[in-house]
């Protein structure tokens, strides 16, 4: 398979917003809960093709008593994993089967860059451009604090059978 080729998604930031899901949204979609629910708002700017993700990084996060004290620093994995939390969020009604529960499950990270830290107090903005969305789905994501872009990647997704159905 060849390298996808994208765009920065900055501009992604300034386009208008159609709709927001709240955290009672998100939830409803993806069955992520605290303390590993990584999203707090979802952008939708274009259905099915183009959202921003939203986590307000809180100083009480669980993962900064160990990465690292004194220092801080959200780990690059938890920013990809807010990504695609943002994804499934956005569109699990979209790939399920109404009534039943499904889980979104990592294919694939690919290219995965990370360029900037993501520290307590920031804002982390995510915009996300869906490629193929089915059961077997793909994305580019973005990630961006301060407009400073922080980590970039494709994300390969299937949606799986929950255990407990």
């Amino acid at each position: 398979m060849g390298v996808v080729k994208t765009v920065s998604l900055k501009n992604f930031l300034t386009l208008p917003v159609c709709e927001t899901y709240d955290l009672t949204a998100i939830k409803a979609n993806i069955p992520h809960r605290e303390p590993f629910l990584l999203v707090d708002e979802i952008r939708v700017l274009e259905k099915r093709k183009k959202y921003i993700g939203v986590h307000h990084v809180k100083a009480d996060e669980f993962y900064f008593k160990g990465h690292f004290p004194g220092s801080p620093v959200m780990p690059g994995v938890l920013v990809i994993e807010s990504m695609s939390q943002a994804f499934g969020g956005a569109v699990m009604p979209d790939v399920t089967i109404a009534g039943h529960k499904s889980l979104p499950l990592f294919l694939s990270i690919e290219q995965a860059k990370f360029r900037g830290m993501v520290r307590p107090g920031d804002v982390l903005e995510m915009p996300i451009q869906i490629l193929r969305l089915g059961r077997i789905s793909k994305i580019y994501g973005e990630a961006y604090v301060n407009g400073k872009l922080c980590t970039q990647a494709t994300l390969n997704f299937i949606v799986g059978d929950s255990p407990n159905e």
